[in-house]
């Protein structure tokens, strides 16, 4: 009984496993499907061939009902005042610094919350009873669904940003020597960065819309400064905060936009290097547990193997 017992925990454990490996694949190809799409429109602008077909329209326009009625959900929440506006806003900033965006987000992010945490729950529980797990198997199983239910969307969204921040870090020093040469070409601030987001968003698509959403602010606000300051406060980032800072500084203090831009994109080059030294260096320490538990025990067994198999035939 005491296997038969292990061996269903087991099974329902793999099938709460799998489901919730399916929930974050599925969240994680999403913004991939997205920056598919996205490139396709752009190709249509420009008259190529997209080579897309209907049923992908068809899958895109599933996902967003899906979207919709999940946000639905979330919807209720906010407006029935159990979250706390200061939550909802802290909700907002993680949200965007992933690079999910849209009146959607929020409660889509709320509604997965809801949803995981009573369809996880749910699945637990008849899998436990299904296979007849036992009556403790049984109430524990539903509460660690619960709870890895409410955790998911969480794991997802952070996986999500620091997939979302390691491509801005990669693509600014590039943007930064292209507003170099925009602004030796003559062209002003809210010019260079239209131009860097045209031109980057082949390349570095996340980047090229913050760019494309601080030229729509330097547009719109008639404060160059507050258009800048949001551009740091949107991503999180440190290396944008002091892009902002630089410009904002050049603007005040009327000194070379070029001369501070190829600065400013030096140091953030040498940054990366000595992030990628220091990767580096850690490396033997890292490897020192595999070599012991994977590449010792084999050079043990090539080279003491002959003498052991030797010593047991002498003894027999």
């Amino acid at each position: 009984m005491m296997h038969e017992g292990v061996r269903q925990f087991l099974l329902a454990g793999a099938a709460l496993f799998l489901i919730g490996a399916l929930i974050m694949g599925r969240w994680l190809m999403q913004d991939l499907q997205s920056q598919e799409r996205y490139d396709n429109r752009i190709r249509r602008i420009h008259g190529e061939d997209t080579g897309d077909d209907n049923g992908m329209e068809h899958a895109a326009v599933y996902r967003e009902s899906f979207a919709r009625s999940i946000s639905q959900v979330g919807q209720k929440i906010l407006t029935s005042g159990i979250v706390p506006a200061a939550t909802k806003g802290q909700v907002e900033t993680m949200l965007r610094s992933a690079g999910i965006r849209g009146d959607q987000a929020v409660g889509v992010f709320f509604g997965a919350k809801l949803l995981m945490l009573i369809g996880l729950p749910l699945i637990g529980w008849i899998a436990a009873r299904h296979f007849d797990a036992g009556d403790v198997l049984t109430t524990f199983i539903p509460i660690a669904s619960g709870i890895v239910g409410l955790l998911v969307p969480d794991m997802i969204v952070s996986r999500m940003r620091n997939g979302f921040t390691a491509r801005l870090e990669k693509g600014l020093p590039d943007a930064l020597d292209m507003m170099v040469i925009c602004a030796q070409a003559g062209l002003g601030l809210g010019t260079a960065v239209v131009r860097v987001a045209e031109e980057m968003r082949v390349s570095y698509r996340d980047l090229a819309i913050e760019f494309a959403l601080t030229a729509n602010e330097l547009q719109i606000m008639s404060d160059t400064k507050i258009a800048l300051l949001n551009l740091g406060n949107r991503t999180g980032l440190e290396q944008f905060r002091r892009l902002a800072t630089t410009l904002i500084q050049t603007i005040q203090y009327g000194t070379p936009l070029s001369e501070a831009l190829r600065t400013l994109s030096a140091e953030m080059r040498q940054e990366a290097l000595t992030k990628f030294e220091e990767s580096a260096a850690r490396l033997p320490t890292m490897l020192t547990l595999p070599m012991i538990i994977f590449i010792l025990p084999c050079v043990f067994m090539i080279a003491g193997g002959p003498a052991v198999v030797q010593l047991m035939h002498a003894l027999k």
